[in-house]
């Protein structure tokens, strides 16, 4: 009989969008999140998906309802509409006559800091002064030298401007001196008086030119400036013009962090480097923070706490921002041998009577929350996946808000710039997938039930690590974890693959479907229970010779013994095969032979669509993930469907199979408002009957990195008639048999999280980020 897919509303995420207790706290649980996020706007909703945009730093009007944005690319800002920030709406822009790198809300008026420098050498910079009401600009102030930053002090009496004067990275490779020198600009509001305070003859780094890059004010009018290539730390009076004291940025040595750029996350390295600090924030009026980014000499990927009274720094991060990264599978191993996460901004306030810090991760796309109720003592709370490159952060207690502005903009990638939204006391969703005990994971593709393990899933990293793991998923935790890994070995010594698929078999060990490349064949790769190969089996000469660059993806296993057979799914189709139409194939290993018949994909909107997944179902019954390749609002098919091997199957020609949709996955990718992800490349039936998906998320290379790891229901729902057990993995004599108790959802339960999709669909119809 037909299998009916689920209604899209239900959005397969009946456990996955609720927070269950887990089954087993781990050793030292998590704090409870503070912050869930709500939306994710892409910056080009502004103008055009053909445009090129950007949000840089953001900032929030005073009654809290409009975000305002820099948009460098665009020489513009950019607003928001954030009156319901869970459907928030874009709201126009106001072109800025040159280059906006910073802005701040003052009273009625937006802050503007606009580069309009004709050269490195000749930089010219203003400060617009907005109507927020009316975006009329109201006062231009010319500034001397190009701004990188501005700040208003809580008085409201004085702004603040960092005039960066920036190097030119192509002159003597970036490294200082380069004149003119920056400074510090300050406007007193009273009259609108412009004054400078020059910065020259204070580091040992270069004193004859200072760059400052950021700035904050604390409640005494003191603004601390951070002179990021020169290491540096300026505290001015704003009232007088007076620096009140200046200390080097100093240097940290940090243990047990990756320092090599080797496709493998071993932390077990030391760094030794200047803090080079970008941004700055006042914690109290005599404690701020620092964000350790790093340039040209240095960058200790953390964050640091100093007392302005002493120099001194008084707290630091050392490693542990690299590991949360490693735990959420955000690490970016290509920046191992440089800065690591590369702290970029800080910005602090306080929600529900609590003071937080919120510390922009750039490259590992990601901001971290911490508690600073004691500012000496930073008690880590939680991480709020962004997209990519965080650049501005910015607290709007007033609505419970947090802001976080990503710059990186690369639309050929479906990478694009956003601002995303976060409420404090809204449920967090993230992670759904973390490894407590910090071992490195990440690009995880293809995913297997564990014999005898109901709850426990094998999940295989491609080839953006090496060499190939396998990682043990806990799916009885919330979220899920992963617990162990095992190291692929081939004669005794470990080796990579592009693992896109895995599968274990009934009799112990697993199958590998490894996609291939100009290099390296199309292969399935049999391993033993201990990870070790034992055989690798090319595809038949004709077949291998017409793959494409899209491979194999996707392996199951039905039978055992001599009754053994291996399925794989080719992801696109072959070179002389029908346009749209993917190849599945069958190997005999008792006989050595292979046997195809054709899946037809949908068409995709834009890019195009392959299968990224196969699952046995039963003896003749597979489930396919189908998607495109698109991210974000482009994304358009993720899909499971069921298909029943064809009749004249192991013919000469190239039977199509009838595919039924099962389940669209959009609309759980979608539920946590985040950025889509395009790669769905695991699906599996846990030993419970538990069906479980999850993306791959590229290492965090030209990707957000953010994992989805979706826990899609009780199988026998979504493949009714697939078997004689309902689809627990074994049916029809031949997948792998269900290892534990049907453990099907109660009703109620089911019935409580239709509810909260159903309402967070609601409440989120309008996102634009969808």
């Amino acid at each position: 009989m037909p299998r009916k897919p689920l209604v899209a509303a239900l959005a397969l995420a009946l456990p996955v969008l609720l927070a269950p207790t887990a089954a087993h706290a781990a050793p030292d649980p998590a704090p409870a999140p503070a912050f869930g996020r709500l939306a994710t706007v892409p910056a080009y909703l502004n103008s055009s998906a053909a445009d090129e945009a950007a949000a840089e730093i953001a900032a929030v009007t005073t009654d809290g309802r409009t975000v305002v944005y820099s948009d460098s690319p665009g020489e513009r800002l950019g607003f928001l509409d954030i009156t319901d920030p869970a459907a928030p709406k874009p709201a126009g822009t106001l072109a800025a006559g040159g280059e906006p790198t910073s802005v701040a809300v003052l009273g009625r008026h937006i802050l503007a800091a606009v580069n309009t420098s004709e050269s490195f050498t000749k930089p010219s910079g203003k400060l617009l002064v907005v109507d927020a009401a009316t975006r009329a600009v109201v006062r231009t102030i010319v500034l001397d030298g190009q701004p990188d930053s501005v700040a208003v002090a809580p008085s409201g009496r004085y702004i603040a401007v960092a005039i960066e004067n920036e190097r030119d990275e192509d002159v003597n490779d970036g490294a200082l001196p380069q004149s003119p020198p920056g400074h510090l600009a300050i406007v007193d509001v009273e009259d609108w008086a412009l004054s400078t305070v020059a910065l020259t003859g204070l580091a040992a780094v270069a004193p004859g030119d200072p760059e400052p890059e950021y700035v904050s004010v604390n409640r005494r009018d003191q603004a601390v400036v951070s002179l990021q290539e020169n290491n540096h730390l300026v505290v001015v009076n704003l009232r007088n013009g007076r620096i009140v004291k200046h200390f080097s940025a100093g240097e940290a040595t940090v243990d047990g962090v990756d320092t090599a750029d080797d496709g493998a996350v071993t932390p077990t390295g030391s760094v030794t480097a200047p803090r080079e600090p970008d941004g700055v924030a006042w914690l109290t009026d005599d404690l701020f923070a620092t964000a350790d980014e790093g340039d040209w000499r240095g960058g200790t990927r953390g964050f640091t706490v100093f007392d302005r009274r002493t120099g001194r720094p008084v707290w630091q991060a050392g490693n542990t921002l690299d590991r949360i990264a490693i735990e959420h599978g955000l690490y970016p191993d290509g920046r191992s041998d440089n800065k690591g996460v590369e702290p970029e901004n800080v910005a602090v306030g306080t929600f529900g009577g609590t003071p937080y810090l919120f510390v922009n991760a750039e490259r590992g796309n990601f901001t971290a929350v911490y508690d600073v109720s004691t500012p000496t003592a930073p008690r880590f709370v939680q991480v709020l996946p962004t997209t990519n490159g965080p650049e501005g952060v910015v607290a709007v207690p007033s609505r419970n808000l947090l802001v976080v502005s990503s710059e990186e903009e690369l639309p050929d990638a479906g990478i694009r710039s956003t601002v995303q939204l976060y409420g404090f006391g809204a449920p967090s969703r993230f992670p759904s997938l973390h490894s407590p005990g910090t071992i490195p994971w990440g690009a995880l593709s293809g995913l297997s039930a564990v014999p005898g393990e109901p709850t426990q899933l094998t999940a295989v990293t491609d080839s953006v690590y090496t060499p190939t793991r396998l990682l043990t998923v806990d799916t009885a935790a919330a979220p899920a974890r992963i617990v162990r890994e095992l190291v692929v070995t081939r004669d005794g010594a470990p080796v990579g693959y592009d693992a896109e698929g895995v599968a274990a078999r009934p009799a112990g060990g697993w199958w590998l479907a490894a996609e291939g490349s100009a290099k390296t064949p199309n292969q399935l790769v049999r391993l033993s229970a201990t990870g070790a190969v034992e055989a690798e089996i090319g595809l038949p000469a004709a077949v291998a010779a017409a793959v494409t660059t899209n491979g194999l993806e996707g392996v199951a296993v039905t039978g055992t013994g001599d009754a053994e057979q291996v399925w794989v799914a080719v992801q696109r189709e072959l070179k002389g095969d029908p346009a749209g139409v993917a190849r599945i194939g069958r190997y005999t290993p008792a006989t050595k032979t292979w046997a195809w018949f054709g899946h037809r994909l949908d068409a995709a909107p834009a890019g195009w669509t392959g299968l990224s997944e196969l699952v046995a179902v039963d003896a003749d019954t597979f489930a396919v993930v189908e998607r495109d390749n698109q991210r974000g609002p482009a994304a358009a098919v993720k899909k499971v469907y069921t298909v029943d091997v064809p009749a004249g199957f192991g013919a000469a020609d190239l039977p199509v199979a009838t595919k039924t949709l099962a389940a669209d996955l959009l609309p759980a990718l979608r539920a946590d408002a985040g950025w889509v992800q395009d790669k769905v490349e695991g699906l599996a039936v846990a030993g419970d009957g538990t069906l479980y998906a999850v993306t791959d998320n590229d290492g965090v290379d030209d990707a957000t990195g953010e994992t989805v790891f979706l826990n899609l229901g009780p199988a026998a729902e979504l493949f009714p008639a697939a078997g004689p057990d309902g689809g627990g993995g074994g049916g029809g004599g031949g997948g792998l048999p269900v290892t534990g108790p049907g453990g099907l959802l109660a009703p109620a339960l089911a019935l409580t999280a239709l509810g909260v999709v159903l309402l967070v669909a609601g409440r989120r119809s309008a996102h634009a980020g969808a």
